[in-house]
């Protein structure tokens, strides 16, 4: 580590746990750590914890002058404005202003946009969207979160909230999003939450034999039905396709207004390999029409798992002087 480089905090808010780090400009993450965000029903213990945390990870470092500044990823971040607002699941409710309230207690320029955005930053920065200028990425975890990049430049719109893909309808009328109260969205569908919904609809609505009916209700996810697929199950292996259907629909519409040199996939669901790519690819491609068919890659991200949030928030710090 050259003692006179400068580096950047990076940290990722998630409704579970809250990720951080400190990393240079090549994307190497030197010290990290991680903590709770749901025990801390006030912002401030919130914030007191946090900076506990990196006080620590700073002086390793070498201290706060070379600390070029934080970036923040988080749920509802809006990167006009700083703020937080009405994130479902983070315990804080209503607007909460922490990029102001951060750079107060820690003294260093802070930027925040959403998690989906952020993770899009450290794909173009350090990722397989290095050196490309319009991509997509599309998070599929417990959700959907996307950012979209169109000319080297990132889509915040006019509110900094551009970019929510995966509350995009994909079937008029379908599944209530629990969240939302919306039916039909890419989310009820493309994310983990979604295929364990669509496992128990379609044990529900078949008399398919499975190694599904065997799994407890309560702990059925998409871990249960991606060990069930990789067996040979029928139903198992149709949960994906139908997966894949979804998403492939949702991503030839986000083809067709943005052309993108790639679309990116991050997240859990991605561990699935073929299982979700092989459907995804098929049902894009049927989808689009002639002039964008076969154009369009779809890559899975190289950022490692465990480091991709604090990549992504951090490469925010480099945009401040």
């Amino acid at each position: 580590m050259n003692s006179n480089e400068s580096l950047a905090i990076g940290i990722d808010i998630g409704g579970t746990g809250t990720k951080f780090g400190i990393v240079d400009k090549n994307g190497n993450v030197l010290f990290s750590g991680e903590m709770s965000t749901k025990k801390h029903k006030e912002i401030e213990g919130f914030i007191e914890e946090l900076h506990g945390h990196l006080e620590v990870l700073i002086g390793r470092a070498g201290g706060i002058g070379r600390i070029r500044g934080i970036g923040m990823g988080a749920p509802n971040g809006n990167f006009y404005t700083g703020t937080i607002e009405y994130a479902p699941n983070l315990p804080w409710s209503g607007i909460i202003p922490i990029a102001k309230m951060m750079s107060d207690k820690f003294q260093l320029p802070v930027t925040l946009t959403n998690d989906a955005n952020a993770a899009a930053i450290g794909e173009m920065m350090y990722g397989a969207a290095k050196g490309m200028r319009d991509f997509i990425m599309i998070t599929l975890g417990t959700g959907v979160g996307s950012g979209i990049v169109a000319n080297g430049q990132l889509i915040y719109g006019h509110d900094g909230f551009a970019g929510e893909l995966g509350h995009t309808i994909v079937i008029p009328d379908g599944r209530m999003h629990q969240g939302t109260g919306k039916k039909g969205s890419l989310e009820s569908y493309a994310s983990a939450t979604g295929v364990r919904l669509t496992a128990l609809e379609m044990l529900e609505n078949s008399k398919e034999d499975s190694l599904l009916r065997d799994a407890d209700k309560d702990t059925l996810d998409s871990k249960v039905v991606y060990n069930a697929a990789i067996k040979g199950d029928k139903l198992a292996l149709e949960i994906f396709d139908f997966t894949g259907k979804i998403l492939g629909l949702a991503l030839a519409n986000a083809v067709m207004f943005s052309s993108p040199e790639a679309i990116i996939l991050f997240g859990g669901l991605t561990k699935a390999g073929d299982l979700i790519l092989k459907p995804t690819r098929k049902h894009m491609e049927e989808n689009l029409i002639q002039v964008f068919q076969n154009k369009v890659k779809i890559l899975v991200s190289h950022l490692k798992e465990s480091d991709a949030a604090i990549l992504g928030a951090s490469a925010l710090a480099w945009d401040k002087k």
